[in-house]
């Protein structure tokens, strides 16, 4: 999965990315809507081998997006297929995760609008996904910038964070195919 925006590239992952996944990674703010909170380089560096893996497997994936101006990594972003945790899901979900520096700039709007178009003309999806923490409104905000709507029937506990955890409670955003009526 290759695509380009006027200011972002969206590729597939390289090893020079892997310092700089792992900073985003380790900053807590960055990751306070994540569990676990913060990784490990160790950590990072297998999230980035998963990816490649789903990436080689299915055509489709979580990728590297790079600031066309400077080459400069500023997160991941992509589509994938929701874990077993997402209860009756599609086939194909939306996901990001930005450095701070490039938070509020249009960048991830602008990578998961290309990624949608991706997704309905090239890959066919009838149907895209997000999910997140209930209290993630960032994450919500964008959800519904993009025109994905909220259905309170497909909110779910994630059963990958432990009970009793402000992250457990995940409100689930879908848009279908608007090529599909």
């Amino acid at each position: 999965m290759h695509l380009e925006t006027s200011r972002l590239l969206l590729r597939p992952w390289e090893n020079r990315d892997r310092a700089a996944f792992a900073a985003i990674n380790a900053d807590a703010e960055v990751r306070r809507y994540y569990f676990p909170s913060i990784l490990s380089r160790a950590q990072s560096d297998e999230l980035i081998d998963r990816c490649a893996e789903h990436l080689e497997r299915h055509g489709f994936g979580f990728v590297a997006v790079e600031r066309r101006a400077d080459g400069c990594l500023i997160g991941g972003l992509g589509l994938s297929q929701p874990g077993p945790e997402v209860p009756g899901s599609s086939d194909m979900e939306i996901g990001w995760i930005l450095g701070r520096a490039n938070w509020r700039l249009g960048y991830a709007f602008e990578a998961a609008s290309a990624c949608l178009a991706h997704a309905w003309s090239m890959l066919g999806a009838k149907e895209v996904i997000a999910y997140t923490s209930a209290i993630n409104m960032p994450s919500r905000q964008l959800m519904e910038k993009l025109g994905m709507r909220r259905s309170p029937v497909d909110d779910f506990e994630d059963s990958t964070v432990p009970e009793g955890d402000a992250l457990r409670p995940h409100v689930l955003y879908r848009i279908g195919n608007p090529a599909i009526r």
